[in-house]
């Protein structure tokens, strides 16, 4: 087996670094040493970047980047998608030219990404993109994605059900909805009065967000599961509706007695089902804007002001590939 694509050892490749915490002003495109893949690892060299808020929201200040083990300087992002293009030795079940997909906290906006073959969210995670999916979409599904199926999963939704979910056109909610969907239940999502037609093409019935959102979803009929993908609002409207503290699950905020979801609480099992709906047209993703890596700071802009309707790509290698 090629272990190596070339062996230019001191050559450079670039990466999206911050300098010191803060806002997006604060990222730039730097040359930096190009890595190259140890026993047990991989290299893959980046095509996109799909970002999501925990990208900006843990590299804000100082305080909030030191309990995520981060300090500056530090790459962004943690989403990524594409080919794997040299294998370390003791590497079994990656072979040069593979494409990839999966995450690296706070490290995916690089030209050249290190990964552990059998590693974790600090140290990479890569899985094979299926055929028939694009580097452009595969890059936005990690995060996302598990979250998305961690907060169905600890709510238990089942055919039959009716889930109120806040936030429901966010780039979590895109997931969310259509998985409930898939899985047999009614969606009552919540959004601005222009997002109504975007949440009716997710599959999701829409409901205004805002004061009186109880009654307008009472009017709609009763909801069993809830989910509050932005904050605490949805959970107390659920609260209000008589759903249990057990059948709501939040990702952003923190309510007493609520269980709460993250991405990594889902099994891969379950991202690599999303990767093959997406791939076999079960299931879409709607991106909303991609930017070159050379506009990363209007990317994060964009994102971090949280009115996106799907998802944010960063493109690092021209088109992203597809097989």
């Amino acid at each position: 087996m090629p272990h190596h694509s070339d062996d230019h050892r001191g050559s450079r490749s670039r990466a999206v670094l911050l300098e010191r915490f803060g806002g997006p002003e604060n990222l730039s495109v730097q040359e930096v040493p190009e890595p190259h893949a140890g026993p047990g690892q991989i290299r893959v060299r980046v095509s996109a970047g799909g970002l999501n808020p925990m990208d900006w929201f843990m590299t804000s200040d100082d305080e909030t980047a030191a309990r995520f083990g981060l300090s500056a300087p530090c790459g962004f992002g943690t989403d990524y998608a594409g080919v794997v293009d040299e294998v370390g030795p003791d590497v079994t079940g990656y072979a040069v030219g593979d494409r990839v997909f999966g995450t690296a906290l706070s490290r995916a906006l690089a030209d050249h990404l290190v990964i552990d073959a059998d590693g974790n969210i600090s140290t990479g995670v890569a899985h094979h993109t299926p055929h028939g999916l694009d580097d452009r979409t595969a890059a936005t599904l990690s995060i996302a994605g598990s979250t998305a199926a961690a907060a169905l999963d600890v709510v238990r939704v089942r055919a039959g059900d009716t889930v109120l979910v806040g936030g429901a056109g966010g780039g979590v909610g895109v997931f969310a909805v259509q998985l409930a969907r898939i899985a047999g239940a009614r969606v009552i999502g919540t959004g601005s009065e222009s997002s109504a037609d975007y949440l009716r093409s997710l599959g999701a019935e829409p409901v205004t967000y805002g004061g009186g959102l109880a009654d307008r979803v009472r009017e709609m009929g009763s909801v069993t599961a809830a989910l509050d993908l932005h904050g605490a609002d949805t959970v107390a409207v659920a609260r209000e509706l008589g759903v249990p503290d057990g059948r709501i699950c939040t990702i952003a905020g923190v309510v007493e007695g609520v269980p709460a979801a993250n991405g990594a609480n889902a099994g891969p099992e379950a991202l690599l089902d999303i990767a093959k709906r997406v791939a076999a047209g079960e299931l879409r993703v709607p991106i909303a804007a991609t930017f070159p890596v050379e506009e990363v700071r209007a990317a994060v802009e964009m994102q971090a002001a949280r009115h996106v309707r799907g998802k944010v790509v960063v493109e690092l290698a021209g088109s992203a590939q597809t097989d």
